[in-house]
């Protein structure tokens, strides 16, 4: 399939964006200038103005001495970028590849597109209508290149369709700055009498070479074709993506589901093909108003299952606003990763932490409350009770060392050690009543102690000497004392742990 793009000229981008903003600037000649040199020299003019014969690059005071009632604004140099940018989003309802074109126009990479509309015709009066409803001011063309398409919308007359295998011909009779060559070679073109493309496009490209430089050449090819040019999408289309439009706009939540649930089965398809998994997603509805809605999922492990994805989306569908209605949805997974078939055990019911329905409910689960609040811990090669674990950061993760189980451990563990005041004889005898919070407990049973030193490399505090206790209501504990028992109380002891 030979490719086919759209150039989108914005003839008065930015003051039709201020018309749009002060309905009163509609009709009257109003412009855009910043200052230079000690001068306000205009930037941008709207139509009216053009009428009177301003133009980009004057000076408002000569600009003024031709029409007294001209209306002034201050420019703003970003503010090009920021409305391409937002128009640019919006016209990826037409097709996923937009980028944007100078500070003043639009490619689109339409392939395999425009049937979704019937034809290229009326794919192409569908956008016109549209940015003119935005009240722009647009140009648009249709051709087998960027070059081709970018010289006519620029230099024909009106919006065009270029039909396939024409793009060279159409460029014939347009003059030489519809190759987007700099000024400087434009201006040699003319006054060499080489007013029209046709006038050198057939010349001895060495004598071309000589005369005007490479880029001349590379230009001239890219409009025919002969040299390939590539467009940087405002949005990078992520390798698995799959699009509906919409005949009719949807508005009802039925309307969503059905939608979800074929992009999910073309994508799950698309990814057993290749033995992928999805981890991550992303549902983007467009709406008539332009505006975008859009809801994320993810998993714990890779998987196809569509409908355990469409269960994931389903807890957000609600909070999709449909408004006018929706006419395009859009599905990327933005994180993939290789799905691997796993080995089952003959004689055993349970697989763990590699059970499919167990990391289902765990998406599911963190769906409803937000994944971050789900953690798993494995071992991590520290001595210290609160830094011998760490959270992993997968269920899929395997831990480096295996979990000490030689000796017990409280079921709620402290981040941080909470210091208490202990009665306990000496030396080294279990404690025989410790407060804590205000309150007294009084032990009645006790086991110790447990020696646990920090790592050699590491100096910011003393050994511990860890007890086992309970008190008279049968509630266990996990104390500690830091450093040595001496007479000087140089020690201090902690509540580290509650057993259950």
């Amino acid at each position: 399939m030979s490719k086919r793009f759209i150039s989108i000229w914005f003839r008065h981008l930015r003051t039709d964006w201020y018309a749009r903003r002060q309905p009163g600037y509609k009709e009257i000649p109003f412009s855009l200038a910043t200052a230079d040199h000690g001068r306000m020299i205009i930037t941008a003019v709207n139509i009216a103005a053009e009428r009177e014969g301003l133009y980009i690059g004057m000076v408002v005071a000569d600009a003024r001495a031709i029409v007294p009632a001209l209306q002034v604004i201050d420019d703003n140099p970003e503010l090009s970028n920021k409305l391409l940018k937002g128009i640019a989003e919006w016209c990826i309802r037409f097709t996923p590849i937009v980028a944007i074109d100078g500070d003043d126009g639009l490619l689109m990479d339409v392939s395999g597109c425009t049937h979704l509309w019937g034809s290229e015709r009326d794919y192409m009066i569908d956008i016109y209508r549209r940015l003119r409803q935005f009240e722009y001011d647009v140009t648009l063309a249709i051709a087998d290149t960027i070059g081709a398409a970018w010289a006519i919308a620029r230099f024909g007359t009106g919006s065009k369709i270029i039909e396939r295998g024409q793009h060279k011909a159409s460029l014939l009779l347009l003059p030489p700055s519809c190759l987007r060559l700099n000024f400087a070679t434009s201006e040699r073109l003319e006054k060499l009498g080489l007013r029209q493309v046709k006038n050198f496009i057939e010349l001895p490209r060495p004598s071309l070479r000589r005369r005007f430089g490479e880029e001349m050449l590379l230009r001239l090819d890219q409009a025919v074709g002969t040299e390939e040019e590539w467009i940087c999408p405002v949005n990078p289309i992520e390798p698995y993506h799959e699009r509906l439009p919409c005949v009719e706009p949807i508005v009802t939540l039925t309307g969503i589901e059905i939608g979800l649930t074929r992009l999910l089965e073309a994508l799950c398809h698309r990814l057993q093909l290749e033995q992928k998994g999805l981890r991550a997603a992303a549902l983007k509805c467009y709406r008539l108003d332009g505006k975008i809605e859009k809801i994320e999922i993810g998993t714990n492990r890779p998987t196809t299952n569509s409908s355990h994805l469409f269960k994931l989306f389903e807890i957000k569908l609600d909070s999709i606003e449909p408004a006018l209605g929706i006419e395009l949805f859009t599905l990327d997974a933005s994180k993939v990763e290789s799905l691997s078939t796993m080995q089952e055990n003959l004689w055993e019911n349970s697989n763990g932490l590699n059970d499919v329905e167990l990391a289902e409910l765990l998406d599911r689960i963190g769906g409803k409350i937000g994944s971050n609040l789900i953690h798993r811990y494995i071992p991590d090669q520290h001595y210290w009770p609160e830094r011998s674990f760490k959270i992993a950061n997968s269920i899929n993760d395997k831990p480096a060392a295996a979990w000490k189980s030689s000796k017990p451990r409280p079921i709620q563990l402290l981040s941080i050690p909470q210091p208490i005041e202990v009665t306990a004889p000496i030396p080294d005898y279990p404690p025989m009543m410790f407060r804590y919070k205000g309150q007294l407990h009084k032990i009645v049973k006790a086991d110790g102690p447990e020696r646990i030193e920090q790592e050699w490399w590491l100096q910011d505090g003393q050994h511990r000497d860890y007890y086992y206790v309970e008190n008279e209501e049968g509630k266990r504990y996990w104390l500690f004392r830091s450093g040595h028992y001496d007479t000087a109380k140089s020690y201090q002891w902690f509540l580290h742990g509650f057993f259950a």
